[in-house]
């Protein structure tokens, strides 16, 4: 439930954008949304056309590019995936440990 709040304040932000450059309308609003930020990318998919309406954001694209969250080797300091089950770095077998990446939560752009 969460992600309701996040929506509308996404919307919020595009709008005022649009309403600085006076544009009419939002055509599309660009997130990178990491896996492990704590917000569900397809709830916010989900919450996005319903909050919009009557919006400039109303007619808005809505992409989203999820990271996946990586794991840095203590030993040869590789970033990968993690396998599960598994910490073991896959260039050199060396213990995985977690990064920031897949924390990632922001606007990257917006087009009007």
């Amino acid at each position: 439930m969460h992600e309701y709040p996040i929506t509308r304040r996404i919307i919020e932000i595009a709008g005022e954008y649009a309403e600085k450059y006076h544009a009419k309308e939002v055509k599309a609003i660009n997130l990178v949304v990491g896996d492990t930020c704590g917000y569900v990318a397809s709830s916010i998919e989900l919450y996005f056309d319903l909050i919009a309406e009557g919006t400039p954001c109303e007619k808005a694209r809505l992409h989203i590019e999820r990271i996946e969250p990586k794991l840095q080797c203590s030993a040869c300091k590789t970033l990968f995936v993690r396998k599960p089950f598994t910490f073991e770095c896959p260039s050199c077998k060396g213990e995985g440990r977690p990064t920031d990446i897949g924390q990632e939560f922001y606007v990257k752009s917006i087009e009007i």
